[in-house]
Order: structure tokens, then sequence, then C-alpha cells
């Protein structure tokens, strides 16, 4: 007879999942990590099958160490696109389906982020890496949050977003219908290619796979450290829209008249770009001025087991103990 974990904690990205069982005193009994999560892409029964596998790999892990374990009393998953609601509820229905917990909760992975960067469930949280978004949280259960959509929803920015911006300013700057950029030589050089014509065509074929479009965001920094005035604009622009959003979210909570957290996360804000992080100060001195920032770089995961320690109630030396093997 296999022992239950108080919590499966599962975080998963477009990259990567990952999940632990976590016992009542913050002791991480297992853990396990799979692939991407990417239910648009391959519909949520085959997403939920690669949440299975990171499950599956903890399960083998906990009984090749001699301790297996029958599953959890309460699942905590932060999951990558579940944007809405809606997506949220059909995912947790998936989730609870698999018999991993005896309760399910299912939120958006944004709040994974936040809550690894809070000591208690109170602050705001914009993660700025493949795409932005931004969530809010209260200790009552408020929360504030945005859709994430991409354009749809009005976001700007994002490493993906920065990459397509940076691409269209050069493409414009090469054959003369935008201003003179560094960024129509830069992009291209950094593939090894002749002109932005050259990238637009290798993009366009295939020749270059449309993932490394990423590797373009570290060009148009150095870019704009270098002076160019375009990329300096669009590191800019991040900026101002992660400062928006911020603003908006605590002032949704009430938040913005007293001291609250605001966790920075995700690869963008990770790469400690000075000055992004300049011009975020900046923005942040006029929109939300009591703001106190902290930059957060342990791993998701365990803001979605503190999500799940939360739910059942464990105390503080129990987060702490937690705390303390992600910081490990």
């Amino acid at each position: 007879m296999g022992l239950r974990a108080a919590v499966l904690a599962i975080d998963a990205g477009n990259s990567k999942t990952d999940a632990a069982f976590v016992a009542a005193d913050g002791t991480v009994l297992a853990s396990g990590r799979a692939g991407g999560f990417r239910p648009p892409a391959v519909g949520v029964a085959s997403a939920v099958d690669v949440l299975g596998e990171a499950v599956d790999r903890a399960l083998a892990g906990a009984r090749s160490a001699g301790a297996p374990l029958e599953g959890a009393e309460h699942v905590s998953a932060a999951l990558a696109n579940a944007d809405l609601p809606v997506e949220e509820a059909e995912l947790a229905a998936a989730v609870g389906d698999r018999g991993w917990g005896r309760t399910t909760e299912v939120r958006n992975d944004t709040f994974a982020v936040l809550r690894a960067g809070l000591d208690e469930p109170r602050g705001v949280a914009v993660v700025c890496g493949a795409g932005i978004n931004c969530a809010g949280m209260l200790p009552d259960g408020r929360t504030a949050r945005f859709p994430a959509l991409g354009r749809l929803s009005g976001d700007w920015g994002g490493g993906g977003g920065l990459a397509e911006e940076a691409l269209w300013c050069a493409a414009r700057a090469e054959d003369g219908r935008g201003e003179p950029s560094e960024l129509a030589r830069l992009l291209p050089a950094h593939f090894g290619l002749p002109s932005v014509h050259a990238l637009i065509e290798a993009l366009h074929l295939g020749r270059i796979a449309p993932t490394r479009r990423h590797e373009l965001v570290p060009v148009l920094f150095a870019a704009s450290t270098a002076g160019d005035r375009t990329a300096r604009a669009l590191v800019r622009r991040q900026a101002e829209e992660v400062v928006a959003m911020a603003a908006v979210a605590l002032g949704r909570l009430d938040l913005l008249d007293e001291p609250a957290p605001l966790v920075l996360g995700g690869s963008v804000l990770a790469s400690r770009h000075p000055q992004l992080h300049a011009d975020i100060a900046e923005f942040l001195a006029d929109r939300a001025p009591k703001a106190v920032v902290h930059l957060v770089t342990a791993p998701p995961v365990l803001g979605a087991a503190l999500l799940g320690m939360d739910a059942i109630g464990a105390g503080p030396e129990a987060r702490e103990r937690l705390r303390a093997h992600y910081a490990g």
C-alpha cells in the first residue's frame, strides 16, 4: 500500500512540464519532468497526456527510492494556455478525470510565478517570456487577470512579440519604408545571412525554424545598448507595457496606495537588461510608486506547490521547508 502525498503540484509551460509530490510538512517526495503543454495545438486530451508523463516519472522515481506513492489529496496545476476561466474549468475536469488527487484546482501558469515570488498570496506578477501576462491575488481570494491572448486581447511584447517587431522594423529599414536601423544588419547577421530579405525568405520557406525567432531578442537588446534608436524605442515600449499591466492589476486589487509586491518573471525580464529595468522603474515611479519590485528566479513549480499548500491550510514551517528545497 503506497503513501498519499498532500499535494501534487504541476507547472506546465509551452516548453516543459514539472510535477512534484509534496508531503503536508513541505517535504518534496518525488519530482518528474516532461515536454511542453500545448492544448491549442494537440487538443486537451493529448496535452493532459504530457502532464501524465511528468506525473508517471515522479511516481517511478518514488518507487525506485523505496517510497511508493498512490497519488495526492489535492492537485494544484498551473498551466500555460489556461487563459480564460472557461479553459481553466475544462482543463480542471480533464486533470481531475486522471484520478491523481481527490480534489483538483487549475490556474493559469502566471499565478505560479506570482506565488513563487510571494511570502503570502498578496501581490501582482508580470511574466514576460515567450509572451506577456499579468496576474494578481489577495489572501481573501480576489484575483486580477488578463485574457493574455496576444494582439487579440490587446497585449504587446514578450519574446515572440519583440522578435516580430524587430523583424518588422528591420524590413522597413532595409527597403526604405522606415527609418535606418542597425537591426537591418544585426538580425540577418545572427543567422549568417547577408540581408533582411534573405532572412525573410529563410523564415518564410522554413529554412530557419519559427521557434528560432526568439534568438533575435538578445540581438535587439544589444542594439538598444549600442544606441540604435529603433531598438531603444522597442525596449522602452516593452517597459511601458509591463508597467501598464502591473498598474491596472494593482488598482483592481486596491493595492496602488500601499506598499505591495510586484513580481517580475519570465525569460525577457530575467535577462536583467539594464535599460529595460531602468525604464520599468521610471514608469513605475509615475503609475505605481509604492510597488515593491522582486525578480523571481525560483522554478514556477514551487508556486504551484505553494498554491496547493495554501489550499490545504499548511502552516508557515511547511511552506519554508518547501522553499528551502527549491532554493537548494
